[in-house]
């Protein structure tokens, strides 16, 4: 457990700058045992935290400090580089961000140029290391339209892994969706981050990719942001990504 501060900030004060509630309504959730600091229920008014240090909770949601970096969901359009800037004069993420190019934002780990769909961007570096490590490799959601009818058979070889030139692969998971005109919709969900590995998985079944978007990175959610658009995380989905790289 964390030392709490000598001095701070009253942690209602904090709940109420962070949104959560106003000052009066915080003291009910603090009354509530509704509030954690550092894993401990709040027992009493006129706790003082450093929101900086200390990891404070409402009803077990992660309530992130004080934003002094941002962070981004961009929904990264087929057909551009995952760089910001490129020799061969390609559109890149760069060309995105318009105003807040002022930001000095980069990219978390990247999309193939003919992949589409969800990057997070972000000017913390703590944050953009501990999200792009191994040990904390987040999960990744997909939807591939694949060549051909993909049957049970084929499903459940992908299931149980397939070997490449690189190595074994097994998704988490894998769903087959709508079926027809030649081509499949499916759902994959792995925590690889392997050069082109889903495009590779489906080219080893005899099922080339013709179109993939990623959609989810761990807890967060692309949504209905449409392509070339970009928008900041919300509260919940930065608490959930602060947890899933303990941070």
């Amino acid at each position: 457990m964390r030392d709490e501060p000598a001095d701070g900030i009253r942690l209602q004060k904090v709940l109420a700058q962070a949104g959560i509630a106003s000052r009066r309504n915080a003291e009910a959730m603090i009354d509530e045992g509704r509030v954690e600091v550092n894993g401990e229920p709040v027992a009493a008014q006129g706790r003082r935290v450093d929101p900086e240090r200390d990891v404070i909770r409402v009803d077990g949601r992660r309530i992130p400090p004080p934003r002094r970096h941002a962070y981004v969901v961009l929904n990264k359009p087929r057909g551009v580089v995952s760089t910001m800037d490129d020799p061969e004069g390609r559109s890149t993420i760069a060309d995105l961000l318009g105003h807040r190019s002022r930001e000095r934002l980069y990219h978390v780990g990247r999309l193939d140029t003919d992949t589409e769909g969800m990057l997070l961007l972000t000017n913390d570096g703590d944050f953009a290391q501990r999200m792009t490590h191994p040990r904390y490799e987040l999960s990744k959601t997909y939807v591939a339209e694949v060549e051909g009818i993909l049957d049970a058979k084929t499903a459940a070889r992908l299931r149980k892994g397939v070997t490449l030139e690189d190595g074994f692969i097994k998704p988490d998971r894998l769903k087959i969706g709508a079926v027809g005109g030649n081509r499949t919709m499916v759902t994959v969900v792995l925590h690889s981050g392997r050069n082109r590995i889903v495009r590779r998985m489906f080219d080893a079944v005899g099922h080339p990719v013709r179109r993939l978007t990623r959609i989810q990175i761990g807890p967060v959610r692309m949504g209905q942001l449409r392509p070339g658009d970009l928008r900041d995380l919300t509260r919940d989905e930065l608490g959930a990504l602060l947890d899933a790289v303990k941070l």
